[in-house]
């Protein structure tokens, strides 16, 4: 190959300039900014949601699960699974250091004895209102640059992008 020719890799795309490529930068204009900004954000507040669980002895994924099982009662373990964005082997893991801690407990399932259900225990539900707060003066500080109104404006724009009423994901 010379100098001058073009890398062979290269030579059958087309020479065509982007507008705008993704940076992960504030001000970036390409069409992955929005994700990005999320993705941005997200590692942010879990990171101060972190530290508020870690004095008790429990990760955001437990959290989650404790979430569920508070929203909706004795929960199978596949739904947490969906419910929680996580696979079978690591919902098993969370639930059984669940356990282990004694905030949940699984129990059978009235008519089929393979499936249990897990619920949380009177000392898991301690620990969720222990979480909140614990959480509190965290979670204001991670809004504590925005205007007045604009913690609320905030909660509502994420809350209708992440539920559209269109059901469209």
């Amino acid at each position: 190959m010379t100098a001058d020719a073009p890398h062979p890799a290269t030579a059958s795309r087309p020479s065509t300039t982007t507008a705008s490529r993704a940076t992960d930068r504030p001000g970036d204009t390409s069409p992955f900014a929005l994700g990005l900004l999320l993705r941005q954000a997200h590692w942010r507040a879990a990171a101060v949601m972190s530290e508020a669980l870690r004095p008790l002895g429990i990760e955001l994924r437990h959290f989650a699960v404790l979430i569920v099982l508070v929203d909706r009662g004795p929960t199978v373990q596949r739904d947490l699974a969906a419910a929680t964005g996580t696979d079978k082997a690591g919902i098993m893991r969370v639930v059984d250091d669940l356990e282990r801690k004694g905030l949940a407990v699984r129990k059978s399932v009235p008519g089929d004895r393979r499936v249990r259900a897990v619920e949380i225990t009177p000392q898991g539900t301690e620990l969720f209102d222990a979480a909140h707060a614990g959480a509190a003066p965290l979670a204001e500080g991670l809004v504590a640059d925005l205007a007045p109104g604009e913690p609320e404006q905030l909660t509502d724009l994420l809350t209708r992008f992440a539920y559209p009423t269109d059901g469209k994901a």
